[in-house]
């Protein structure tokens, strides 16, 4: 993390949003399943203390998903997905209407109904577009869009192409995501994480998001609640590496980190 690295910027709905310094997008969970059990919130009011939560401890982004995406997760119809992201961004809305929104779903429908209803968020689609009408629906709605890389290298073939596609289609605000536990073995998520100043050569925003994932567990044989020192860890390189934005569940813990981080690559006059 340099001084004199490129800031880039999103357009969000006409908002010009600045990565300038490396942000936070916290993570709330309006689901059952997800693997962090501490992240599940599903009545109103715990949506609307997680939200305060998440801003009031630094974060820029708030990440809001009803579909666990977890291995073995349960199937959630359309209508439900539905259902539960309109509860929980009208809430996070009203209690904290500065907060930018990112969406984290899989599916174009979804973001169509979401954007007509609440306007323009960040689209999180951890499958790297495979819903066919993704890639076509969020260039005509000029929504930021997040590449995920489902690959099991830091920058496959399917990873260009996609992003070729998208710049086809007229799409401008991208922001990569190395997709780490998606689509990887556990050696190719810490071999990715080695490869990950290569992002860098497609002068794109760098969302990284690890965050007591399984690939820190499942190395130090622990639990994801035991996951809070690894994931430290992790967030220190990939800042090193270039991340303009940490996807996470500890924003306190995270906000520290790029404080640390940021206070040791500055050069003093």
């Amino acid at each position: 993390m340099k001084e004199e690295s490129t800031t880039y910027s999103l357009n969000l709905g006409g908002q010009i949003v600045q990565l300038g310094e490396p942000e936070v997008m916290g993570i709330l969970n309006v689901t059952p399943d997800s693997f962090f059990a501490k992240s599940r919130k599903q009545s109103e009011s715990e949506v609307a203390q997680r939200a305060e939560q998440i801003v009031s401890e630094g974060a820029r982004f708030v990440d809001v998903g009803a579909y666990s995406t977890r291995p073995g997760a349960t199937d959630v119809p359309e209508e439900e997905e539905v259902e539960r992201l309109r509860m929980a961004l009208a809430t996070v809305r009203q209690v904290v209407p500065e907060a930018l929104l990112s969406v984290d779903t899989f599916r174009a429908s979804v973001v169509r109904r979401m954007a007509e209803e609440f306007g323009p968020f960040i689209v999180n689609d951890v499958t790297g577009g495979q819903d066919p009408d993704m890639f076509p629906l969020v260039a005509q709605l000029g929504l930021p869009y997040v590449l995920t890389n489902t690959g099991a290298t830091a920058l496959p073939l399917e990873f260009a192409q996609a992003l070729h596609k998208l710049r086809q289609l007229g799409q401008c605000d991208i922001i990569a995501d190395p997709g780490f536990g998606f689509g990887k073995t556990l050696d190719e998520n810490y071999e990715v994480m080695r490869q990950l100043p290569a992002y860098q050569a497609l002068e794109l925003p760098l969302l990284v998001g690890v965050s007591r994932k399984s690939m820190i567990h499942r190395l130090l044989d622990i639990t994801p609640d035991e996951a809070l020192n690894g994931t430290s860890v992790l967030h220190v390189m990939a800042l090193l590496a270039g991340a303009n934005i940490l996807r996470v569940h500890d924003v306190a813990a995270a906000k520290e980190v790029i404080k640390i981080v940021r206070k040791c690559s500055s050069t003093s006059d």
